[in-house]
């Protein structure tokens, strides 16, 4: 940890002063790489404001944007650049003189000693608290060999640790055979990256590479840049929230399934419900929904697969209480697009309805959503992982569906994550006399015991209701039974 006697500078950007675990140590120097478009200057010009906002003055030297075109980065997010000084260090009609070719812009020991030199008069004249240095790539074309540029970049430091100023030095990375000696001489480094799929936008992150003396959260965290600015979705870390230990049951609002359940779901466990398409998965999850809210709690639906309209309708033609409770707030929608939305986003969204909306109930329809949101498919399962155990510390129930491939027999997922869940509910389709019917069961339970029987669920007018179970048949989960009528309910003889 900083020591005591070294502030933090918020940096101003959402998420980024989480990760440094309150901001930046001041009168320090940092590196801030990336390839162009990444959002330097963006996550610069914030800083420089945020320190603007507080007080502190702030100076932007830039040697490879001109004012017009930082004024226009600043109009795009609503912003006034009034409280800032900028530094122009050529102007393009002087780099186009012919008596200036051998001066400012060229690779030579003059031109770069001339550089330094109107650097640190301006920041003499100024004095500011924050600096922006725009960009170190500049810097390098005059160096012309890596140990002069190298002393050069040292000098600088050593000038600034001496004038209480904060500095962040951009660099674009466009000679890598160089990056480390910056690195090296940097307190801090944090580094930008973009992520191009061959389907949906572009995606950021962002990772702080090094930060002297300072705990941080390490590992690469997602970012967006939007109208006013960047925003960082901090990679999820469970073991930064207490738990909550004690555990108390969740009823479903139906009498049969609490029975199959044993008695219900507990608060703190997640439960998987999984099933072909078309089974009652969704209707099932939105049952536990509209159960919590008749009882005054809140959930949140994060939908993927269907848009809110047939969410809608699909509950109002049931007849279903579903409009009115989210009119009243005590169910939050979310319509999910996972071919924009990053997975650190995703989570920052499931935090903010549980601490800030007071969600008692988190539901994600469905993990198939979830995974095209996430196209390096290994990590699913960590996060998810994350994800349940930050829930279960809060003691929030987490409800996730999953659809299997195929509607009529053995069936496969995408992706194996059933060992995840605390609960299993299998839904199944199968075929008796003439008819499509639904059926369900538990397959797990970790936390107190359960029904083994098989019982038949039926979607009508209300809602979803659960029968008795199917004794007089045998093979429904492979969705071809054998029909035993010695052994049938009477409903069913």
């Amino acid at each position: 940890m900083p020591a005591d006697d070294i502030a933090l500078l918020e940096t101003g950007i959402d998420g980024l002063d989480e990760i440094l675990r309150g901001g930046l140590p001041a009168n320090r120097v940092y590196l801030i790489e990336g390839d162009p478009g990444t959002g330097k200057t963006t996550l610069s010009l914030q800083f420089l404001l945020e320190g603007a906002r507080r007080g502190d003055r702030g100076l932007y030297v830039a040697l490879a944007e001109n004012r017009a075109e930082l004024a226009a980065v600043a109009t795009s997010h609503g912003w006034v650049l009034d409280p800032i000084d900028i530094y122009e260090l050529s102007t393009p009609t002087e780099s186009l003189d012919a008596d200036s070719q051998y001066t400012l812009f060229h690779p030579s020991e003059v031109e770069l000693g001339e550089t330094i030199k109107t650097v640190l008069e301006e920041v003499e004249r100024t004095r500011p608290s924050r600096i922006v240095f725009d960009s170190l790539s500049e810097m390098r074309l005059l160096a012309g060999d890596p140990l002069r540029y190298r002393r050069q970049v040292l000098a600088l430091k050593q000038f600034f640790s001496g004038k209480r100023c904060t500095v962040l030095l951009l660099d674009d990375r466009s000679q890598t055979s160089t990056e480390l000696q910056v690195q090296s001489i940097c307190h801090g480094v944090i580094r930008l990256d973009d992520l191009s799929y061959e389907f949906g936008p572009v995606r950021r992150r962002l990772r702080v590479k090094k930060l002297r003396g300072v705990d941080f959260s390490s590992g690469y965290h997602d970012f967006v840049i939007r109208k006013g600015g960047i925003q960082v979705y901090p990679r999820f870390e469970s073991v930064d929230f207490k738990p909550q230990l004690e555990r108390q049951l969740v009823p479903s609002g139906l009498r049969e399934l609490d029975e199959l359940l044993g008695g219900g779901l507990e608060r703190g466990t997640s439960v998987l419900i999984t099933g072909p398409a078309g089974v009652g998965k969704s209707l099932l999850s939105t049952q536990y929904a509209i159960a919590a809210a008749e009882r005054g709690e809140r959930s949140a639906l994060f939908v993927f697969d269907e848009n809110l309209t047939t969410v809608h309708r699909r509950s109002a033609s049931l007849g279903l209480p579903f409009e009115r409770h989210i009119e009243s707030g005590k169910i939050l929608l979310r319509q999910i697009d996972p071919g924009a939305l990053t997975p650190g986003e995703l989570v920052h969204q499931i935090r903010r309805s549980v601490e800030r909306e007071d969600a008692r109930i988190v539901v994600i329809d469905s993990l198939n959503g979830y995974l095209s949101s996430m196209p390096e498919e290994r990590f699913l399962t960590i996060q998810l992982h994350e994800l349940h155990t930050y829930l279960a510390r809060k003691g929030v129930l987490s409800v996730v569906t999953i659809a299997q491939y195929g509607l009529i027999g053995s069936s496969n997922v995408p992706i194996e994550v059933s060992y995840l869940a605390d609960t299993v509910i299998l839904l199944r389709c199968f075929e008796a006399e003439g008819e499509v019917r639904q059926a369900i069961s538990v397959v797990k339970k970790r936390y107190g015991s359960h029904e083994r029987t098989i019982r038949e669920v039926g979607i009508s007018s209300g809602g979803m209701r659960v029968g008795q179970t199917l004794s007089g048949f045998r093979g429904i989960l492979t969705g071809i039974p054998e029909y035993d009528s010695a052994r049938a309910p009477p409903e069913l003889a």
